[in-house]
């Protein structure tokens, strides 16, 4: 994972004290913001990334983890980097 800047990881830490709905709508513009500037190559890796994933999921072959471990998890590592 990228480094992030003590500014993102404040962003990310408001964004997740958000509710469902306005973590939704931030990321559906931040996704959006990003659409047409991913090269065709880097989007066909996706796809097919996204297609194994759901495969592994599918098969039972993948573990997951609640929401909210992972958001336990993360505040965590947020916490740490400051």
């Amino acid at each position: 994972m990228p480094h992030m800047t003590p500014e993102v990881s404040k962003l990310l830490e408001q964004a997740l004290a958000l509710s469902l709905e306005e973590r939704e709508a931030l990321a559906n513009c931040l996704i959006s913001n990003l659409i047409g500037k991913v090269s065709p190559e880097v989007e066909a890796a996706w796809e097919a990334e996204i297609g194994r994933r759901i495969q592994a999921l599918d098969s039972g072959r993948a573990k997951t983890i609640p929401w909210s471990e992972v958001r336990k998890r993360n505040l965590a590592k947020l916490r740490h980097a400051h």
